[in-house]
């Protein structure tokens, strides 16, 4: 393992993808744990994609984790899929970890009500239940969530809003396999914003794969602002960003 800091931003590379999702998870699993110490319940926010299948895997592994003391949330949701597509977020956490350990509370967002009453809805929640741990990647434009440049708002004042994806968001989500075509993939999304996800007190960041390694160098090199926005990750007290030798190969 690798180690360095850009800013204040903590980076990590790995030779594999399984060593950084078990480093991850058990980075996650120490946050969680000192967190507990000083409060009875914590809320985690997650991703939901191929990327965290790694840090997902060793998470639902560990022995140590008090998943009944967590509120688990997810940070972004397809508009205009049906309720039981494949491809919807809620689904792939489900599989991947919501119904594989038991949380005190899994609260998912839900495009099929109507998108302003969601806003309110999930607003009021994430007000309430303050993200304490967010587990999340980045894209290949550098998205965070579904935040991509063109709609990100390091000032942003929603908690949550509805987005257009561009080009390169929505092919990412054919090359990942997740949609067979281009124009398969949804326009919108609802999505946590930059500023929800950036004020959580912890920022777990895996990325890996040589298709994030443009991404991986722009978010560390680059300048930080909504051109690339994982960038502001290098402004948080406490973030870690996980890479495999793919993802950083631009930089290392």
């Amino acid at each position: 393992m690798t180690t360095f800091i850009k800013n204040k931003l903590t980076v990590k590379v790995f030779q594999t993808r399984d060593e950084m999702g078990l480093s991850a998870a058990k980075d996650i699993e120490k946050t969680i744990n000192e967190i507990l110490i000083k409060k009875e319940f914590i809320n985690i926010i997650f991703a939901a994609a191929p990327s965290q299948n790694d840090v997902l895997f060793h998470l639902i592994n560990s022995c140590d984790i008090p998943w009944n003391r967590i509120n688990a949330f997810h940070m972004d949701e397809y508009i205009g899929l049906d309720n039981d597509a494949p491809q919807r977020f809620s689904k792939y956490l489900t599989d991947h970890i919501f119904s594989k350990v038991n949380f005190k509370s899994i609260n998912l967002i839900s495009p099929s009500n109507n998108p302003d009453i969601e806003i309110k809805r999930y607003s009021s929640l994430l007000k309430e239940y303050r993200p304490d741990v967010v587990v999340m990647g980045i894209g290949e434009n550098g998205h965070i969530a579904f935040n991509d440049p063109p709609v990100a708002d390091f000032n942003d004042e929603e908690i949550i809003k509805v987005v257009k994806l561009d080009n390169i968001c929505r092919q990412q989500q054919v090359n990942d396999g997740c949609f067979a075509h281009f124009d398969d993939v949804p326009t919108h999304a609802l999505t946590l914003t930059v500023p929800t996800l950036f004020n959580a007190d912890y920022l777990f960041c895996v990325v890996p794969c040589s298709t994030k390694a443009n991404a991986v160098k722009e978010t560390l090199n680059g300048s930080i602002d909504e051109h690339c926005p994982a960038s502001i990750l290098r402004k948080h007290q406490h973030a870690t960003m996980y890479l495999d030798k793919d993802s950083a190969k631009l930089i290392c």
